[in-house]
Parts: structure tokens; sequence; C-alpha cells
């Protein structure tokens, strides 16, 4: 198998919600939403096998400081592959001269990304509002 990174902004609909449903996340639900957001994150960059997307990570930022990413997934069928890890790696080296890179990990994550450089927040915690669209 040979996985190809790619930096892109543009997709189809449907490669991205195969993409976010493979991981049942609820954004898979408005793959017209995804594309539009996709345009507009600083850094996208992404994991291909083929044609079929497998694998993305997107930041936006302040332009000197600060970076947050805001998605990483990997289709599960790909996971233990380094897809993540690459990823990851793209992301630390676009950022390396900014202060702080920012993500929000869910507790079965914090594993990964502490083997990828990053720490928990000793005095803070995540906090969302979020909005379902029907």
């Amino acid at each position: 198998m040979n996985i190809i990174y790619k930096d892109i902004h543009s997709f189809k609909k449907e490669d991205l919600q195969r993409l976010f449903l493979s991981v049942e996340w609820s954004s898979g639900h408005y793959p017209e939403k995804l594309v539009i957001a996709m345009r507009n994150f600083e850094t996208v960059y992404t994991a291909w096998d083929g044609e079929k997307l497998v694998g993305l990570i997107c930041a936006m930022d302040d332009g000197i400081m600060t970076a947050y990413v805001h998605y990483l997934l990997v289709d599960p069928e790909y996971h233990r592959m380094g897809i993540g890890r690459t990823l990851v790696e793209m992301i630390k080296d676009k950022y390396k001269d900014y202060l702080r890179t920012v993500l929000v990990a869910y507790d079965d994550e914090l594993h990964f990304y502490k083997n990828c450089g990053f720490t928990a927040a000793e005095k803070s915690s995540p906090m969302f509002i979020t909005k379902l669209w029907t």
C-alpha cells in the first residue's frame, strides 16, 4: 500500500462524508459544510490510498504565535500504519516556530498525542457549545 500525502483544500463531499462517518463523527452528516470548512482552514494535510481519502488533519492559526489543530482522523481500516503520526508530524513541522500548537483530545486519545510530543494542560479543560443542524 502506497499512501500519498497532499496539502489540499478542495474535496468532493462524498470523500469527506465517507471519512468522517468511518470514525463515527457527526460532522460527516454535513458534507456540504465540511467542503466549505476545508476551504477555510489555513492548513489541511491529507493521506490518500489511490483515490481514497484515508486521513486528514487541519489547523487554523493566527499567523505567528498559536495554531489550533481542529481535526485529525484516520479511516479505521488504516489505523496502526503511521498515518496519524505522519499527519501530526506534518503539522508540527509547519508550526515549529510558533509559541503553541493546541488541540482538544478525547481521553482515549491522550496516549497517542503524548507519544507525538503533546502535553496535557494542568489547569484547564476544553469547553464546547455544539449545535446540531436539522
